[in-house]
């Protein structure tokens, strides 16, 4: 799970699942330019490629996400946690999604990009890909103000241009955005950036940017079984423009799976403990879609899927958002050091869900409250 931000959303476990079938680690690679593209592994695609006016970027289309690095997931050991970033690459899963405010995760980038270059072959250095968030107050945005907070990301990660710069804005009202993406489109032209994104954008500055001429080649948003507000005016935006969406919050900080299956947290001590700001965010978010008793039926449904995989219920939520439209990727946070989920992970892209599957998960998810109308489009969560 990955979040721009840390403002709030408005408002007996089951056996374990069996292990998936996966027989080797696959890698993220082989990716062309302007396309998403098949490996030799069977399945669908590992890789996409996001870009626009002749930019582009290759990343895996599962992305570790570092939110859990800013505090509140338990104590990360700096060097257990490099370590645990060299095991997630050399399994394939290669791209890595931060922001400036994530605590040190983009220090933690800087100390493993440096590991792989001094342990690794440089075909692994190439697939690597390190994406940032910039999230500044709503302040004016002068050329200089701009560039010394991508150098401050620059410096941190340790790299020479940032292979994606996602930017957040909290105040439409303030029209500072424009002049702040134009610098950041200024500094790409100059070499420190490679591709220009967005975070939690809504559709209509979505629109707004790409017609100020911003080579935006994707917006990461919210996207789960339970928040499709993506696929609503977004994917369609996507759809005539080219670009393409990331995805975070897709196994909801992980109530997306068999640890909340037949629980209930209302009742206090009687459940697994919401005690993580993710899992707090989106138990707010369970609860505006329809409340626990449907969320129940969307794991029941999850789990009956899951089995028929052979797979956990968090790779069957993860691959049913991979199959949305636009989606070039989706997050799985990553507690470094603290646990992992490399095979887990890795099982996501050897699940093909067929029109079954596909149909009995869409029809719970229908079964809830429209986001849109509670909440807005995306991103307007952070902007109440």
């Amino acid at each position: 799970m990955s979040s721009t931000a840390a403002r709030a959303v408005p408002p007996a476990a089951a056996a374990p699942p069996p292990r998936p079938r996966l027989v080797r680690p696959a890698r993220c690679t082989g990716a062309a330019a302007g396309a998403a593209v098949e490996t030799a592994t069977a399945g669908p695609a590992r890789v996409a490629t996001v870009s626009n006016s002749g930019d582009s970027l290759t990343i895996c289309r599962v992305l570790n996400g570092m939110w859990q690095t800013s505090g509140g997931w338990g104590r990360i050991d700096r060097d257990a946690a490099v370590d645990a970033m060299i095991a997630y690459a050399d399994a394939g899963l290669s791209t890595f999604d931060m922001a400036d405010h994530y605590g040190p995760a983009e220090d933690l980038y800087g100390m493993f990009i440096n590991r792989v270059r001094r342990e690794r072959p440089p075909e692994l250095l190439e697939e690597i890909k390190g994406l940032t968030k910039w999230v500044p107050p709503p302040v004016k945005m002068t050329r200089s103000y701009v560039e010394d907070n991508i150098d401050r990301s620059r410096k941190r990660m340790d790299v020479a241009a940032l292979d994606m710069l996602q930017f957040h804005w909290w105040d439409y009202s303030n029209p500072g955005y424009l002049d702040a993406l134009k610098h950041i489109t200024d500094l790409k032209e100059e070499g420190k950036i490679k591709t220009v994104a967005l975070t939690n954008f809504d559709t209509d500055r979505l629109q707004i940017i790409l017609e100020n001429g911003i080579p935006v080649v994707s917006n990461q948003v919210q996207h789960s079984i339970v928040d499709m507000r993506p696929q609503q005016r977004m994917a369609e935006l996507c759809q005539l423009t080219g670009v393409k969406l990331i995805t975070y919050g897709t196994v909801m900080g992980g109530l997306l799976s068999e640890k909340f299956l037949d629980t209930n947290v209302s009742i206090p001590f009687a459940g697994p403990p919401l005690n993580t700001p993710s899992l707090q965010k989106y138990k707010r978010m369970v609860d505006a879609w329809g409340g626990w008793s449907l969320f129940q039926t969307l794991l029941q449904t999850l789990k009956k899927v899951s089995l028929k995989h052979g797979v956990p219920i968090a790779t069957v939520a993860v691959r049913y958002i991979l199959n949305q439209t636009s989606v070039a990727g989706s997050m799985v946070g990553v507690r470094l050091g603290l646990s992992e989920h490399i095979r887990d992970t890795n099982a996501i892209f050897l699940l093909e869900l067929d029109e079954e599957d596909m149909n009995s998960i869409t029809e719970v998810s229908n079964k809830g409250r429209d986001l849109m109308d509670i909440i807005g489009d995306c991103g307007d969560e952070y902007r109440a």
